[in-house]
């Protein structure tokens, strides 16, 4: 099979390869990829920014494909059917987090794209128990991004609270997917971009946002809530100077550079800071579910599979409005 796959940690690209074809284990399924979105956690990898990933790896974690074989005792999914392959791929079910609902805090999870081979070739292998059905009415490219853009975007989204009045940091794939099921929820967005960035705040008041600015702009309200999913750490104190007495940010983010130091008197009144960590396979079938409801429309832009490097880059210099999606 062809895959892309990075060799060296932070070598800031990936090497075009041919692999042999994997076999699916007990538990396992092996899926042909359909399409694999391009998320800034790959990015992350890519660029060193993340620990200890296997290497080599095939990165990517926003996987649709079809199950292509099955593993022994795989009785959830039959051959031909179209299924996700989201960031979670295990977690041991043992511990105490994983008893309390907590899987995504397990501290012997392993992540599609990091630890386990992902979906930026023409094959792939997951645990059937990590594996989703997805809705209908999605093409494969446009329900690429509903893996993981909009599984931690609706993570983070929920972790706001009841806000009213909800500030986004960062207008890429996850806040796109976002604002869509919050304007049906009857809330109000306030986008924030990178400074100078009319296009991407054009495509924010595109699809509803009451507001859209530069990050470092005061909207016309003050903010209930925020969510950073930019992985500038300097948006922390920002975004805290602009919500009301007892707001909440959340940073959505599985990296951000460091934050700087800030005055108590941003964060007093009862303002609180949480951050969001990987998923749950509640919150992939919660999610499924709700996207063709709203309905919630992904935006994307498709590269060959051969062109992975291109695509990280657009992503890398905010030259994408919406989602990549890779196609082998």
């Amino acid at each position: 099979m062809h895959a892309m796959v990075l060799r060296e940690k932070a070598a800031g690209r990936l090497e075009a390869a041919d692999l042999p074809r994997p076999e699916p284990g007990p538990g396992q399924i092996r899926v042909k990829v359909a399409a694999c979105g391009v998320c800034r956690t790959d990015l992350h990898v890519v660029d060193g920014e993340l620990p200890d990933p296997k290497l080599p790896i095939v990165p990517g974690h926003e996987i649709v494909g079809t199950v292509d074989a099955l593993g022994e005792g795989v009785e959830t999914f039959a051959l031909g059917r179209r299924v996700g392959v989201p960031w979670l791929g295990f977690s041991c079910g043992a511990c105490g987090y994983c008893t309390s609902g907590r899987e995504n805090l397990c501290g012997a999870a392993r992540y599609t794209g990091y630890q386990i081979d992902g979906g930026y070739a023409d094959y792939c292998i997951a645990d059937a128990r990590y594996s989703f059905a997805l809705p209908e009415g999605y093409s494969d490219c446009e329900a690429a991004p509903l893996l993981c853009a909009g599984l931690i975007g609706h993570r983070a989204y929920r972790m706001a609270g009841e806000a009213k009045r909800l500030g986004v940091y960062g207008f890429g794939a996850a806040a796109h997917i976002m604002i869509q099921v919050a304007l049906w929820e009857g809330r109000e967005v306030y986008g924030f971009t990178r400074p100078g960035d009319d296009e991407a705040q054009a495509f924010a008041r595109g699809l509803g946002a009451t507001w859209a600015g530069a990050s470092g702009e005061a909207p016309p309200e003050e903010l209930d809530a925020a969510i950073i999913f930019a992985p500038v750490g300097a948006l922390v104190p920002e975004a805290l100077r602009r919500t009301a007495r007892g707001g909440t940010v959340v940073c959505a983010g599985i990296h951000m550079s460091d934050i700087p130091s800030f005055p108590y008197r941003i964060l007093w009144e009862e303002r609180q800071i949480r951050s969001v960590a990987n998923l749950t396979r509640r919150d992939a079938e919660e999610f499924l579910a709700l996207a063709p409801k709203v309905p919630v429309k992904t935006h994307v832009r498709d590269y060959p599979l051969a062109e992975a490097n291109r695509a990280l880059d657009d992503l890398r210099r905010g030259r994408l409005q919406g989602a990549a999606v890779l196609r082998p």
